[in-house]
């Protein structure tokens, strides 16, 4: 009996692993927003990891972070280490791309609670009288990745937090 609901469960499991790995691993979350303001007083907000914690939502899940920082500021190769708790995890971020007033593309090496490396892509684009502001993350979550989006909506999770970002960033830049 203990034999026949052992190899249950595992037929069971042959099963749901098999699922999980027939979806895909790759991903790109997208959202955009307009702020009533020009590209070139959005950009340093975006370029410059130090001003993260006035407006990114996961620079401020904690408060108590530990932050470094390497390179020149806003410049490609600039890099923000980062340390927090478990809802905000470690790893780094570094600046790969810019394009002045226009694009920074950085990559995100996350080192807890589990290890990954994505890519951030924030655009600016002139519309009417401000700026959409388009926020972009993709990667390949891997085996893991699949498992999670499993039992968790991370495209849900994710996009509210850019909707988060974009909340902040205009009480910032338009109140200036």
């Amino acid at each position: 009996m203990v034999k026949k609901v052992l190899l249950g469960l595992v037929v069971v499991l042959v099963i749901f692993l098999g699922y999980v790995s027939t979806r895909e691993g790759k991903f790109h979350y997208e959202r955009s927003a307009v702020i009533n303001a020009p590209a070139e007083k959005i950009f340093p907000f975006i370029s410059n990891f130090k001003f993260g914690t006035q407006w990114n939502p996961y620079d401020q899940k904690d408060p108590n972070m530990k932050r470094s920082f390497t390179g020149n500021d806003g410049e490609v190769g600039s890099v923000m280490n980062f340390d927090g708790n478990a809802e905000s995890g470690s790893g780094k971020l570094e600046i790969v791309s810019l394009t002045p007033n226009s694009e920074a593309q950085i990559k995100l090496t996350m080192t807890k609670p589990i290890f990954a490396e994505n890519m951030i892509i924030y655009t600016l684009k002139p519309e009417g009288e401000g700026t959409r502001f388009t926020w972009a993350m993709q990667g390949d979550g891997g085996f893991m990745g699949k498992l999670m989006n499993v039992f968790i909506d991370c495209e849900k999770m994710m996009t509210s937090e850019f909707e988060k970002g974009f909340t902040n960033l205009k009480a910032v830049i338009e109140n200036k």
